[in-house]
């Protein structure tokens, strides 16, 4: 996915910069990038590849040479940015976190006359916030080419701007896919996806971007450009897996969410006759960890970790290229403690199962370690439908979700048709769809959480979380 951090003070904000912007290490392994603007030197910008190294390291180095009053980074999923910009607009640094889902056909009916090119990257793609800056630069000033470029997107797109007079330029998606919020010290402001990240820092929070909301932030002010939208459809994914533990989203607590989540999960499975007689519930390490938290707490079963991940040198999974070399990580990762396993029923909730791939490595790790029963539980609905708006379950094809897979081995192209029975366990079809899982992956049991329990653990109006994934409505 990916997410940016910026700041703007009567001091200098590199670090502020830095440290901002690693605090958000959690959302992106690809690439990442700073631009810091100075009165006397100009802009000092620097783009690192962090597939296999962390972001710290990287920009060390920059950081330390860098100056300015107003600067931002970036940690991208995607496309190498911050670019910087030169056009009738003036000179402009940009970030952007989304997706373009119309990219081709942009490019084909805005730009396909003499003067206009791109430049390519090496797949032949356009870098997305290369093209960004060009729907932008299409308006008479900022602001109205931002919202220009917001209505041609389909998909969704947040983006923030640096100028060089000392002011910060920040949209939030139109309607509100992901989080932008405002921090404000002694000196300045800053603007960050993640909460903490600044409160770390010494800023404390004074306000949050409302849907397709454009805001300029200088270090005396914060001013709303563009109002907010009357709708909402923020991604639940942020409070099931991607944001960090203490992040905050429209008010709701990451980790208390998962707690009641995973508590509503148990709860469920009590009220349709019974929780499965387990020895233990474990969490699929990280982010399953509060779900099976709450689960156990609910479900009166001893809460243990069977296994645990090693991370100082792979931090993520899913870091390589190949699919084949991220999941050997994944299983050398697992280090048993043995005696919380061999001969143990166990019980994990995992965040959810996307394609699966892991997970058939993950029951073969414990049966070999001398599991007894393996029952897996997934935080949130059977996922149908590939990410169309950010990169989360993003794929060439819906057929590389297990749910799509397993599908069609029961009923082919037909089985498409019924998505929705089958993603529903309380129907014939739903429930021919969790045997043919379990006895695919070498599961025993397979619960996941329904719509309306995920809806009711996040707590806010279930008509401002986006669940396209699950439903397949927009």
């Amino acid at each position: 996915m990916g997410g940016f951090f910026g700041a703007v003070s009567h001091r200098d904000i590199v670090w502020d910069v830095f440290f901002g912007t690693d605090y958000h290490s959690h959302l992106g392994t690809r690439s990442a990038g700073m631009a810091v603007w100075d009165a006397n030197a100009g802009c000092q910008r620097q783009i690192h590849s962090i597939t296999d190294t962390p972001f710290r390291t990287k920009f060390e180095q920059d950081a330390a040479s860098f100056r300015g009053c107003c600067g931002m980074g970036c940690i991208s999923d995607s496309d190498p940015q911050p670019l910087l910009v030169r056009s009738h607009l003036g000179t402009f640094a940009i970030v952007t976190v989304g997706a373009i889902n119309n990219a081709e056909e942009l490019i084909r009916t805005c730009f396909t006359g003499k003067g206009h090119q791109f430049m390519a990257m090496g797949s032949g793609s356009v870098n997305s916030s290369e093209l960004v800056a060009a729907l932008i630069n299409q308006g008479d000033d900022l602001v109205s080419g931002i919202r220009h470029m917001q209505e041609l997107v389909v998909g969704s797109m947040t983006v923030m701007l640096m100028t060089g007079s000392g002011e910060i330029i920040a949209a939030r998606d139109r309607f509100g896919r992901l989080p932008v919020h405002i921090g404000r010290d002694e000196d300045g402001h800053c603007i960050s996806f993640e909460s903490f990240a600044y409160e770390k820092l010494g800023y404390h929070t004074v306000y949050e971007l409302g849907p397709g909301e454009i805001v300029s932030v200088t270090p005396q002010r914060v001013e709303t450009l563009a109002p907010a939208g009357d709708k909402m459809k923020i991604c639940a994914f942020l409070w099931t897996y991607y944001g960090y533990p203490n992040s905050c989203y429209e008010g709701e607590n990451v980790e208390i969410m998962r707690y009641r989540n995973g508590e509503i999960m148990a709860r469920s499975e009590e009220e349709r006759g019974g929780i499965p007689q387990v020895d233990l519930v474990a969490g699929m390490p990280d982010s399953g960890i509060s779900h099976a938290i709450g689960y156990a707490h609910r479900s009166g079963k001893p809460f243990a970790r069977p296994f645990v991940k090693y991370t100082p040198t792979w931090p993520r999974s899913f870091m390589p290229a190949n699919q084949e070399l991220r999941n050997r990580i994944a299983k050398m990762k697992q280090i048993p403690v043995d005696a919380l396993i061999k001969g143990k029923k166990l019980l994990l909730v995992d965040d959810s199962i996307v394609r699966g791939t892991q997970l058939t490595e993950t029951v073969d790790f414990l049966n070999s370690c001398g599991a007894e029963e393996v029952h897996m539980r997934s935080a949130c609905p059977p996922i149908a439908y590939a990410c169309k708006y950010l990169n989360f379950s993003r794929s060439n094809s819906d057929m590389d979700l297990l749910v799509r897979r397993m599908v069609q081995r029961l009923e082919g192209d037909r089985g498409q048709e019924h998505l929705d029975e089958y993603t529903d366990s309380s129907t014939e079809r739903g429930q021919c769809l969790l045997h043919a899982i379990c006895e695919d992956l070498g599961f025993n049991s397979l619960a996941y959480q329904t719509l309306d329990g995920l809806l009711e653990a996040i707590g806010i109006d279930r008509e401002k979380v986006c669940t396209y994934c699950w439903t397949g409505k927009e």
